[in-house]
């Protein structure tokens, strides 16, 4: 292994920037170096380089790869529609990726991206923050040790703002998607409907989404998806239906003992209600504050939450190299997601449950009849 590791960041200005923090988190990782920054937009790549404190700038990211020869990659760009070419160009060359989320846009470029990575050996993880949380493995012994009983429904909404509906889904839904896989297990079949305006949706209401995300539609999406061991999962959107904060982002635990909430972020709020009614106005029982000590423990640990999570998740993905193992929030993680979010647009298409994995690759809503 290298003494220091070379890394490459690969933004766009005006298209999806650098993601939430995946280009200077690295200035906060021991023993890497930033060595070069591919931007296609002249100014935004001169300002990137001056703020990150690099030399070396590219307008193409191939070029970069090539002469920079980074150990390590940032694909950090919010639009998915530049992801799988990035990524395999990445992967082609050796060099390992840190990837904003979403993956890509379709089951077709996951699939190209797996198929890179797996080839070359290359390690992807996802920035996924919520997954790095250490108040998750709070939550799983509290799983384990049967604190709510046995679990019977997962609960997942997204931030239901402006976004609300199917661009919520893709772009925030991911997070809780990847949450709700994590404690709950494999997905064997889905459910969904997708509504516009109370219209059921059609080839009519879809439109090339934002952020690059493709052909999209929906303000309105619900969505069941049936687990391992009789477990039932439920996501939900509705297009501004939250006012900001308090918001319901998270996911929910049903067990038959009470109840466990997590919202989203490296150090989320997470409460645990020990109540089997799920009703603590009717029961007098109260939510307890889950923190990274366990129940109704003071939380040590500050910091910003995309700061943080990006920290732990690059260090994990520096130790995943060395150890040759999957990161946690890995390639095969990210396209998981994938799959859960085309598993909606795919039953409303299809009027009907679907098995995943899913057999159609390409996105839904472009073989709406």
């Amino acid at each position: 292994m290298p003494s220091t590791y070379r890394i490459g960041v690969i933004g766009h200005t005006g298209r999806g920037h650098y993601g939430h923090g995946l280009d200077h988190v690295w200035r906060e990782i021991p023993a890497t170096q930033i060595v070069a920054v591919s931007d296609a937009d002249a100014q935004g790549r001169a300002e990137t380089m001056k703020r990150l404190g690099v030399t070396q700038g590219f307008s193409d990211y191939r070029q970069m790869l090539d002469e920079a020869k980074p150990d390590i990659v940032s694909v950090a760009p919010r639009w998915a529609d530049q992801h799988c070419d990035m990524v395999v160009a990445a992967a082609e060359r050796g060099v390992h990726v840190y990837l904003e989320k979403p993956m890509c846009r379709t089951l077709e470029e996951s699939d190209r991206m797996v198929a890179a990575c797996t080839a070359a050996n290359v390690k992807l993880a996802i920035a996924f923050q919520t997954r790095y949380s250490p108040i998750l493995a709070v939550i799983r012994s509290l799983l384990e040790d049967g604190e709510i009983g046995d679990l019977l429904e997962l609960r997942a909404r997204g931030k239901e703002d402006r976004r609300g509906g199917g661009e919520d889904l893709w772009v925030l839904g991911s997070h809780v998607l990847n949450v709700m896989h994590y404690f709950g297990g494999p997905v064997n079949w889905c459910m969904g409907s997708v509504f516009e305006n109370g219209i059921a949706v059609n080839k009519d209401h879809v439109k090339p989404g934002p952020e690059g995300l493709g052909p999209l539609a929906g303000d309105t999406v619900r969505a069941v998806y049936g687990m391992d061991e009789g477990v039932t999962g439920y996501f939900a959107s509705h297009r501004d239906t939250t006012a900001g904060r308090p918001w319901r982002y998270g996911v929910q635990m049903f067990g038959s003992r009470g109840i466990i909430e997590i919202l989203t972020g490296y150090l989320p709020q997470a409460h645990f209600l020990p109540d089997a009614s799920w009703s603590p106005g009717r029961s007098g029982k109260k939510w307890m504050r889950i923190s990274s000590q366990g129940v109704d423990q003071p939380e040590p640990l500050s910091g910003k939450t995309n700061r943080d999570g990006n920290v732990v998740a690059c260090l994990d993905l520096i130790q995943s190299i060395e150890e040759d193992r999957q990161p946690e929030a890995n390639i095969f993680e990210a396209q998981y997601t994938v799959e859960m979010v085309a598993a909606v647009f795919e039953s409303h298409r299809m009027q009907k449950p679907v098995s995943l994995p899913l057999a159609n690759r390409q996105n839904p809503l472009t073989l709406l009849g």
